[in-house]
């Protein structure tokens, strides 16, 4: 072992009575622990976070969509759904029909027989409808479309915030009201027609709740949407026609690409958008909490570097006089000053040890119980998510040491430029 190693390593860990290293050796380990913890915290959370909700948004809609232009209804042709699955990035397409409404609902309060709300109504094929529910449904069973649904309404899947608004229970009744196929019902209204005439452009369907889902999208998802058999959907009001496709891809980051792709194969008057486009103010948001990450960690790693440079310089405080006695004895300058930078990397490799220990414990139990939950309807998520990636323990330590000896470098020249005289006579 070279001498300074050997030195760096006594000066680091020099035993002490009870056999443990000094104490402002200890403070500086444990400050770098807590300091690379709190940063691989805050990343493991902050991709957990964004991972989580992005996976539900995208669990409830598809990663783009394919329409007409202002949701005009067409035919869904074979020779269409062809073009968009025959790109290499897409994993599947499925036609969807979308229809505006006013649910009503009666409910058993005094004063207030009826609760309404506007819902958009979705109809999605059957292979679909029952990989949704097995992910989201709650109460209630999923039936396969049949005759029986047929004629006692169409059976319809509310969120849960939905159903909590309106009084909603698996097997009730409900009114599905409507404005016709076009805008000509809004034309009515602004028009002045006769009572018969407003009444006869309205959709009225009744509707069974055969089940409640939650995605725990409280806003714009689970109190707005309300899923229902694509075929059924099509025999009461639109035979034949859908408002557009949903399509999955493989590979996310080529998202944009494939839509563009897809759009110009099938040709005008086809547009397409993709999920972020689509849900642009909850990613933004998203985006923004990763925006903050840069902050918090600057901030921690300035008071880790200011941690390591305090303790070398209260360390050379104290070996003043083995510094001058290690000179006198003929060892170099370089060598001195070597001393010190291995003793920060040996502090910081014991800190960032610690700090890799507690940090993946911390996130292991929470992980397991789930002791900080958070508010639904802010966050979209029950519990605080964390992502455990390999990549930011290894990136975070090195980040670490690479910073401690830099900034060592400065105590240790100090150390260095001791005269031997003037370090004995101390």
């Amino acid at each position: 072992m070279k001498p300074e190693f050997y030195i760096a390593r006594r000066f680091a860990f020099k035993q002490r009575s009870a056999s443990k290293p000094t104490f402002i050796v200890m403070v500086a380990v444990i400050g770098i622990a807590v300091g690379t913890a709190a940063l691989i915290l805050t990343l493991s959370i902050v991709k957990g976070f964004a991972g989580s909700v992005e996976n539900k948004i995208i669990s409830f809609s598809a990663h783009m969509q394919i329409r007409h232009p202002e949701d005009q209804l067409f035919q869904d042709r074979r020779s269409d759904v062809s073009k968009i699955a025959n790109n290499a990035n897409v994993s599947g397409v499925t036609p969807f029909l979308e229809k505006n409404f006013v649910l009503r609902s009666r409910i058993a309060v005094e004063g207030e027989p009826f609760r309404s709300k506007p819902i958009l109504v979705k109809g999605i094929n059957q292979q679909q409808l029952e990989v949704f529910m097995k992910k989201f449904l709650k109460a209630g069973t999923f039936v396969p479309f049949g005759e029986k649904q047929v004629d006692e309404g169409i059976a319809l899947y509310a969120g849960q915030t939905l159903a909590e608004n309106l009084g909603l229970t698996v097997g009730k009744k409900v009114m599905l009201v409507g404005l016709g196929n076009n805008a000509s019902g809004a034309k009515l209204i602004a028009s002045n027609k006769s009572i018969v005439d407003l009444f006869s452009s309205l959709d009225l369907e009744v509707g069974v709740i055969r089940g409640i889902y939650d995605t725990g999208l409280q806003e714009g998802f689970d109190d707005y949407v309300v899923i229902c058999n694509l075929k059924q959907l099509q025999q009461r009001f639109n035979p034949m026609m859908i408002s557009g496709y949903d399509a999955n891809v493989h590979k996310l980051a080529d998202l944009t690409k494939t839509v563009k792709e897809v759009t110009a194969s099938l040709g005008i008057p086809f547009y397409g958008y993709t999920v972020f486009e689509r849900y642009s103010n909850l990613f933004e948001w998203l985006k923004l909490q990763k925006n903050i990450t840069p902050l918090l960690i600057v901030t921690i790693t300035i008071v880790a570097v200011f941690n390591i440079i305090s303790t070398l310089l209260v360390l050379i405080i104290e070996k003043t006089r083995e510094i001058g006695m290690l000179s006198a004895l003929g060892l170099e300058p370089g060598k001195i000053s070597m001393v010190f930078m291995v003793q920060a990397l040996l502090i910081s490799l014991s800190g960032i040890t610690a700090g890799n220990i507690l940090a993946l414990s911390l996130s292991l139990f929470e992980s397991r119980f789930h002791l900080i939950t958070l508010p639904e309807k802010s966050y979209f998520i029950k519990y605080v998510p964390l992502l455990i990636d390999p990549i930011d323990y290894a990136l975070v330590s090195i980040a670490v040491i690479a910073l401690t000896l830099l900034f060592a470098f400065i105590p240790a020249r100090i150390a260095a430029s001791l005269k031997p005289g003037t370090a004995l006579g101390t």
